[in-house]
């Protein structure tokens, strides 16, 4: 196949729309709520009844709508801001115009709400006040220093919370998993605050490190830090989780790193890199919940 240059321009676009609503993420949130359904919060219902369960099916798929028109509504007000943070990036994200991706956004909401009228109104209402608080995160929240911070966390893992009141499982160990992500994305949010220090200032957003300093913010991390080890503690001794441990015994030893290097960083390159082990964290987490109990997929795949 020859491409034109019309050809390669439009998958120069489609590689830019991709970019902007960060589909890498997107694949890992819905692959985490599948996982997290079969083996936390469904574990007693065939693995079939729960990979086909066409609910569950639209539930992921609203929340991969919501989600992919949060980042476009992010990318809209950012623009400006991220122009000084990532340059190389937001060069790649300005080849679709910036009506195109209003265009994208009211229409991925849209669809969301849709889909989620399928389940019940319950879901409709639930996904309607996701979008305004990721509106109103994008538009006026993330400017603040901490609140900003929180609420980003909270919205991030709300698509969590949609499977979770699916299926009513109220288990406190599925409360003490939450707790933990919900540090780790903490962290995050303020590592990327550090690293986007520049820019925010340009932009006078009043994040941490613009108000009260890059010290201030390392504080704050490390008690975090500090803090995640009471969620790790209680998944270790009071709870079954299988071979998941093995994540979290390694945690302890990423965080320990973590924390040494966050007091040795000193510019946006070893911000990057801390943001870069955050990830690894969050990431390696969705995969190692199989590891609650290796022997369950057998089991459950010749029920």
């Amino acid at each position: 196949m020859i491409f034109t240059r019309k050809n390669k321009l439009f998958l120069l676009k489609l590689l830019s729309l991709f970019s902007v609503v960060r589909g890498y993420n997107i694949l890992i949130i819905v692959l985490a709520q599948y996982l997290t359904s079969i083996f936390i919060l469904a574990p007693n219902i065939r693995l079939r009844d729960v990979v086909l369960d066409p609910n569950l099916l639209v539930i992921v798929l609203a929340s991969a709508g919501v989600i992919a028109a949060g980042y476009i509504i992010n990318n809209f007000y950012d623009r400006e801001k991220d122009l000084i943070n990532r340059p190389q990036k937001t060069m790649l994200d300005r080849l679709v115009s910036q009506q195109t991706k209003l265009t994208n956004y009211f229409l991925l909401n849209f669809l969301s709400v849709v889909l989620a009228s399928y389940v019940s109104f319950r879901a409709v209402l639930f996904f309607a006040l996701y979008i305004f608080g990721i509106w109103l995160y994008s538009h006026k929240l993330k400017k603040y220093p901490i609140i900003g911070n929180m609420v980003a966390s909270v919205l991030a893992i709300t698509p969590f919370f949609a499977v979770f009141i699916y299926y009513k499982n109220f288990d406190e160990v599925i409360f003490v998993h939450a707790t933990f992500l919900f540090l780790m994305l903490m962290i995050r949010e303020m590592i990327k605050d550090l690293g986007n220090l520049i820019g925010d200032m340009a932009q006078n957003y009043k994040t941490v490190p613009v108000v009260y300093g890059e010290l201030a913010s390392k504080r704050i991390i490390s008690a975090l830090i500090f803090t995640s080890g009471l969620p790790i503690y209680l998944l270790l001794t009071a709870y079954e989780i299988g071979f998941m441990d093995l994540y979290f015994y390694g945690c302890l030893v990423l965080l320990f790193i973590f924390l040494i290097a966050l007091w040795m960083s000193k510019g946006k390159a070893h911000y990057v890199w801390l943001h870069n082990i955050l990830k690894l964290i969050i990431v390696a987490g969705t995969f190692s919940i199989i590891l609650i109990d290796v022997n369950m997929i057998l089991d459950r795949i010749l029920w």
